[in-house]
């Protein structure tokens, strides 16, 4: 599957990913002061006029987010961001993590995000311009961040790979794994596609290994998942998730999948 950033930013997936990354946010930033690492950060800032049009999925997703009633709370939240970048209406600026975790430092928190295509690197760190505590950075997101927890504690870490790679199921867990090991307080957050139940759990069970931690799955099913082919679904696996955390999800994956979803949509929270 190829998934650049660019071309799906405002998609139902981005909002499942963004909506309870927001809420993790919030709830570890009532702990105390808080790193948050992004291992495939993207461009952080995505104007919809551009490369999305090709796709047309933002259509299908931050469209219909921002011109939806009865939004619940957590939902609510990250349609406010969007309508911040967009002080004359519409939704033609979608913000990527980097812009949304950026926003919501406190003064004491820090964000660094990393990208391997250089070109994006540059976009992203020209997104990041007037965040003091937020930087980009170019390299493989993999390695570098966890290098970065090594030098925090209770970091929360967002795994968000393009899967344009065979091995990026794997590295992804392997890389949580390192993390979670080296830091028990550490949060870190996973968003993968949902193609096809063997790939799926293949990965669920090398996490499981490799972290020995408590996981929460969090699934958005559009439609079943009878074509490998396609994104069905979308999936937030959060090592170490706190309290609360099933029930945020419940409330995100519920709406996204029941509003935007076809028919036979669900949402399926649970615990490894």
């Amino acid at each position: 599957m190829n998934y650049r950033h660019s071309f799906h930013a405002g998609n139902f997936a981005d909002l499942v990913k963004h909506a309870l990354v927001l809420w993790l946010l919030k709830t570890r930033q009532a702990a105390g002061p808080v790193v948050v690492l992004d291992t495939h950060a993207g461009a952080g800032l995505y104007d919809l006029t551009g490369d999305a049009m090709r796709s047309r999925e933002a259509e299908a997703g931050v469209q219909k987010l921002m011109a939806a009633a009865d939004r619940p709370a957590l939902v609510e939240v990250l349609a406010a961001e969007v309508a911040a970048l967009n002080p004359d209406g519409g939704v033609r600026f979608y913000p990527g993590s980097p812009v949304l975790m950026a926003r919501a430092l406190g003064a004491s928190d820090a964000y660094v995000g990393f990208e391997l295509r250089e070109e994006v690197a540059g976009l992203l760190r020209e997104s990041l311009l007037g965040f003091a505590t937020a930087r980009g950075e170019i390299g493989d997101g993999y390695e570098l961040v966890r290098a970065e927890a090594k030098q925090a504690r209770g970091s929360l870490v967002l795994i968000d790979p393009p899967f344009e790679r065979p091995d990026d199921y794997l590295r992804a867990a392997d890389t949580a794994a390192s993390i979670v090991k080296a830091d028990h307080l550490a949060v870190v957050a996973i968003w993968t596609p949902l193609k096809d139940l063997e790939t799926f759990d293949g990965f669920l069970r090398r996490l499981a290994e490799g972290t020995r931690a408590a996981t929460l799955v969090a699934e958005a099913r559009l439609r079943p998942l009878t074509n490998p082919m396609k994104m069905n679904g979308c999936a937030m696996v959060v090592v170490n998730p706190p309290e609360g955390a099933d029930a945020a999800a419940t409330e995100i994956c519920g709406w996204v999948a029941g509003v935007l979803g076809d028919e036979g949509a669900k949402a399926e929270v649970w615990r490894v």
